[in-house]
């Protein structure tokens, strides 16, 4: 699981940015499980809060969303 840099509320609100063509860069908290270029989970918002949207991605060598669903 990994989080989006900015802490977006909601799903729709993540896949409006992407579709706008925002760069979205993701990274894992703790560095216990270094994030992987290719699929992805993501959640959201950033811990404490509950996490309440899940969404898959693609991300590239940079950790940047390159295909979003």
């Amino acid at each position: 699981m990994a989080y989006t840099v900015h802490n977006y509320k909601t799903k729709k609100a993540l896949m409006e940015d992407f579709k706008a063509g925002k760069r979205i860069a993701c990274y894992q908290p703790g560095g216990m499980f270094p994030l992987q270029t290719g699929q992805n989970t993501l959640e959201g918002p950033h811990y404490p809060e509950p996490h309440k949207w899940y969404a898959s991605a693609v991300l590239d060598d940079d950790g940047y969303i390159t295909k979003l669903k």
